[in-house]
């Protein structure tokens, strides 16, 4: 059994590992705070065949599942060893309170999470790539499209589900006609009535959910996968504006070591030495992992 927690643990671990290498990790699910917080506090918490609840969970359940498909299907994350322990094992992983939206802890990661959103938006783009550019902004503009058509498709469903709900009242009505009718044809011909509302109130009802399921949270799930694009973007963004600092780095270091030499100072020399050598080792990390995440993505 695993908590929703655990899943957004998981999907921290595989971030911290891989997203700074250039790799697009499947967004997991957002957690929704007034959702569950309604379900939690609501009077029919108690009936777990409640409509509220069985809605709730059941579009929980279906994200998350997703999530763990399109996480399976990575290449590279479903051989990792703490994503197949996370599958397999039937021990109960250890309580990941850091994910909790309104522990301490889930509070301040929402605030660092809003930091970076910020640093995207305000970090000063120096390379220049025509390739990259031009990706940039065709994520944008998807993303923009897809933004505008899961508006689109939220109000659909919640049309089909409010002409669902207006056709079951037909029904009832239809049904109540029908009982107090005393002219017989036309209380047989209210109750046929009533019983055909009903199957197009469930009819509607079932459309409605196919359009949540298969078209609302599919294109919601894009929208978030833009996102996870998005901070790979940011990686690279950020190892090219590490490398220019080491660039800048090494060259003092170098001058440090030159004024070292002329005046003839061998007890920092060897330190000097020592510096130049650990900037250029970051420059040579930096420009394998800008190549690497230049291929990925």
């Amino acid at each position: 059994m695993r908590r929703f927690s655990d899943f957004l643990g998981i999907h921290d671990v595989l971030s911290g590992k891989y997203t700074r290498l250039g790799r697009i990790i499947p967004p997991a699910p957002s957690k929704n705070i007034i959702g569950s917080t309604k379900v939690k506090m609501s009077p029919q918490q108690t009936e777990p065949g409640a409509p509220r609840n069985a809605e709730w969970v059941e579009t929980r359940r279906a994200a998350l599942q997703r999530y763990v498909n399109r996480t399976a299907q990575h290449p590279v994350l479903r051989v990792d060893l703490d994503f197949i322990n996370f599958l397999e094992s039937d021990q109960e992983l250890p309580r990941a309170v850091n994910t909790a939206t309104l522990s301490g802890a889930g509070v301040m990661r929402l605030f660092n999470k809003v930091g970076e959103t910020v640093n995207k938006i305000t970090y000063k783009m120096d390379e220049s790539d025509p390739w990259f550019d031009e990706k940039i902004t065709e994520v944008e503009n998807l993303d923009a499209n897809l933004q505008k058509l899961h508006s689109a498709l939220k109000s659909l469903v919640n049309t089909r589900k409010e002409l669902s709900a207006l056709t079951g009242l037909v029904a009832k009505s239809a049904a109540m006609l029908s009982t107090c009718e005393e002219h017989t044809g036309l209380s047989r011909a209210l109750s046929n009535l009533a019983d055909v509302e009903e199957k197009i109130e469930l009819l509607r009802s079932e459309q409605a959910n196919s359009d949540f399921f298969i078209m609302a949270e599919f294109v919601k799930d894009y929208i978030d996968l833009f996102s996870a694009v998005k901070s790979v973007f940011h990686e690279r963004v950020k190892v090219f504006q590490n490398w220019q600092h080491a660039q800048l780095q090494l060259s003092k270091r170098r001058e440090n070591r030159g004024r070292y030499e002329l005046a003839n100072r061998t007890d920092k020399l060897e330190q000097a030495q020592q510096e130049v050598e650990e900037v250029l080792n970051n420059i040579y990390i930096y420009t394998v992992v800008h190549k690497i995440i230049g291929v990925l993505i």
